[in-house]
This record gives C-alpha cells, sequence and structure tokens, in this order.
C-alpha cells in the first residue's frame, strides 16, 4: 500500500515560492528545532534570538510574526525543522514545519530563499525497513521520516511439531525448516518488488538472530549492497516505533557519509589534488564553477564582501578582484557561499560536531577538476 508524502515540500510550493516577486523586502527563517539537539523549547527559542538578533532592525514587523509562531508553542513530534517566509508588506505568509533538521539562518531580501527546501527535496534519501520473523514480515519506506509505502505478509508455520516419536519429530522439524525457508525466500521477493516499485536507497534489517544470515542470503545483489544497518526492533513493532528507529539509523548513515567526505577532502587537500580547504580558497574554487561537494561546519559565520556585477564573493574588499567593480558587504560570507553552491546544483553538506573538518579551517570543497 502507498500514501503521498507530505504536499508541504512538494514542489508546487517550493516554485510558488520561488516564482514570488513582490514590492516589499521578504524574511526567510530556518530553525533548526530537532529534539535531540534542543530538548526543551527554550534551547531552540535561544537560537532563534540569536539569529535574528543583527535583523531586527530591517525587518521587524516580520520577525515579530515570525517569533510569535516559534515562541507560541508547536507540535514536535514530527518536526525538526521550520521554514518560514513572511512578507507583511505583500501578505505573504508561509510557515512550513519539516521533518527533518534545517541548518539555522535568517535572510532578508527581495525573494524567498528556498534552497534549503530544494536541497532538502534534492537529497531525501528513502530508507526500507524489513521486519521478518519466521512467519511474518512487514516492509516500510520511510522518506524525510513520513511512511510512504508498506506492506504486510504472514505464512503459518505447521502447528504440532513437538507430537508424536522422535522420527514424527525430525520429520513435522525439517517441515517447518521448510516452511520458513519458503516464507523467508517470499519476504525477500516481497522486499525487491518493494525495491523494483519505490525505489529506496537504504535498507535497514530487523530480524533474530537465527534467521537473519539465512534471510540476506536470499536477497537480490541490489538488496544486499543495500543494507545499511540492523534494527533491534520486533516484527510486532507499533508504526512509531519502526519510524523512531528508521530516523536514528537514518542519522548514523548521514553521519558516517559525512566523514567519510571529510577523510576524503583531508586526504585530496594533504596531497594537494582534487580538494581546497579554507574560506579564501574555497570561495575561489565557487567562482570559477569548480565545486562539485561543499561542506561546512554547522554554524560557521563570517563577514565578507560580494560583488553585485559578477557574483564574486571573497573575504576582503572593497574592490572586486575578477572585474574591479565596487563590492558590498555580506553580514554572512559563509551564507552566501552556500547559497551560490546550491545555485550552481552543488552537493552541500553541513556537517555537525565533526571535529577533522574543524581543524580543516570549517570549510572546504571536493573540486570537479
Amino acid at each position: 500500500m502507498k500514501t503521498p508524502v507530505a504536499d508541504l515540500l512538494s514542489g508546487d510550493v517550493v516554485r510558488r515560492l520561488a516564482s514570488f516577486n513582490g514590492a516589499g523586502p521578504v524574511t526567510t527563517c530556518y530553525l533548526d528545532v530537532d529534539g535531540r539537539r534542543y530538548v526543551r523549547p527554550l534551547d531552540y527559542e535561544v537560537e532563534f534570538d540569536r539569529i535574528v538578533r543583527p535583523m531586527r532592525e530591517r525587518a521587524s514587523k516580520d520577525l515579530k510574526r515570525i517569533e510569535d509562531h516559534v515562541k507560541g508553542g508547536f507540535d514536535r513530534s514530527h518536526t525538526r525543522g521550520l521554514a518560514i517566509f513572511s512578507s507583511v508588506a505583500d501578505d505573504l505568509w508561509e510557515p512550513l514545519h519539516l521533518p527533518v533538521p534545517v541548518v539555522s539562518r535568517v535572510v532578508v531580501n527581495q525573494h524567498p530563499q528556498v534552497r534549503q527546501l530544494e536541497a532538502v527535496i534534492e537529497r531525501a534519501q528513502r530508507f526500507a525497513v524489513l521486519l521478518a520473523d519466521r512467519q511474518r514480515a512487514r516492509l516500510f519506506v520511510f522518506q524525510l521520516g513520513q511512511l510512504v509505502d508498506w506492506s504486510e505478509r504472514f505464512d503459518r508455520l505447521p502447528r504440532h511439531e513437538d507430537d508424536g516419536g522422535e522420527m514424527v519429530k525430525d520429520k513435522r522439524q525439517d517441515h517447518v525448516d521448510s516452511a520458513t525457508r519458503r516464507h523467508l525466500l517470499r519476504t525477500a521477493d516481497a522486499a525487491f518488488e518493494l525495491f523494483q516499485e519505490s525505489g529506496f536507497d537504504h535498507l535497514l534489517v530487523g530480524a533474530p538472530n537465527d534467521i537473519t544470515g539465512a534471510l540476506e542470503r536470499t536477497f537480490h545483489p541490489y538488496l544486499r549492497e543495500r543494507i545499511a544497518s540492523h534494527l533491534n526492533v520486533p516484527v510486532s513493532a507499533r508504526e512509531d516505533e519502526v519510524r523512531e528507529a528508521a530516523v536514528a539509523a537514518e542519522d548514523e548513515v548521514v553521519r558516517r557519509e559525512e566523514a567519510a567526505d571529510v577523510e576524503r577532502l583531508r586526504s585530496a587537500a594533504g596531497m594537494g589534488d582534487g580538494a581546497v580547504v579554507g574560506l579564501d580558497e574555497v570561495l575561489s574554487a565557487l567562482v570559477e564553477r569548480r565545486v562539485d561537494t561543499l561542506l561546512v561546519s554547522d554554524g560557521f559565520e563570517a563577514p565578507g564582501w560580494r560583488c553585485l556585477s559578477c557574483a564574486f564573493l571573497a573575504t576582503r574588499g572593497p574592490t572586486c578582484s575578477v572585474c574591479a567593480n565596487r563590492m558590498e558587504r555580506a553580514d554572512d560570507v559563509v551564507e552566501e557561499a552556500m547559497q551560490e553552491a546550491l545555485h550552481q546544483s552543488v552537493r552541500l553538506e553541513v556537517c555537525r560536531d565533526n571535529a577533522d573538518l574543524d581543524v580543516l579551517g570549517r570549510i572546504g570543497a571536493l573540486l570537479r577538476y
């Protein structure tokens, strides 16, 4: 059975915001409210106050409306990030509650800043969960923490297998083992059918230890190569328990991928081939359109300069080193770099608590050439 992903992140919403063209300024606020990072509402409220402090004089009415929404209380059971777009002058009000964390930012300009939403959609990976025992199998597919597909099957084992003499018991045990094997084969077939229909990126398996190996040996190679983790979740678990385990496993997969990319960055930069680190080097690579993957430490900010003529970004101004025109100050050139990276369809990773990236200058880029 299938259920559609919630429309809050549909392409229609993003396109409508991207095409908005009002007369007054638009305030865009992204706020990370992930309960694992911000346990109490006060915790993310303090973070909100920090990011809006420099902007209060530029968009006081819009920020007041956004603040009322953030501090007015909301259900965080399925919300890990907020994306809020406001323009009092043009009657724009679009609060989106996201099932994934975001990078906390406030931007005030003429258009809604939708690139974080675009990045969330483009990088959303599907995680399938297969729970099984000797008789039952349940399959779920989650995307952005939401259930998008599921199915169940039940293959009853023969009963009274312990009656009679030893020979009868042996024959019946063989019958039971045969029935279990058939169940596992049918489960593997169902999982592969789901993969063909839903195209999930990772597979999470939860099954008793005595059948896990046998089950995975029946998988199609496409499924085996997608096994990302094993879950300690019974086949009878509630849907919310399955979702919670899937989201935790997803976070683990993301951390592993980030760590692998940072290691690639460190190694390539050390050899002087295929990567650059540090803000100045990264900004130069961006203007040359050589960046394939941009890695940024969460919370990294720095003042800088932006050229309105050629879009060059730099840590020093006021004269553009590319076109010689005068540049304007940028409150946070790191944010500008991230926006430019998304505009160039660069893969963007915001890494949390990665000491290796911090040592490299808190920003780096894997290069196309």
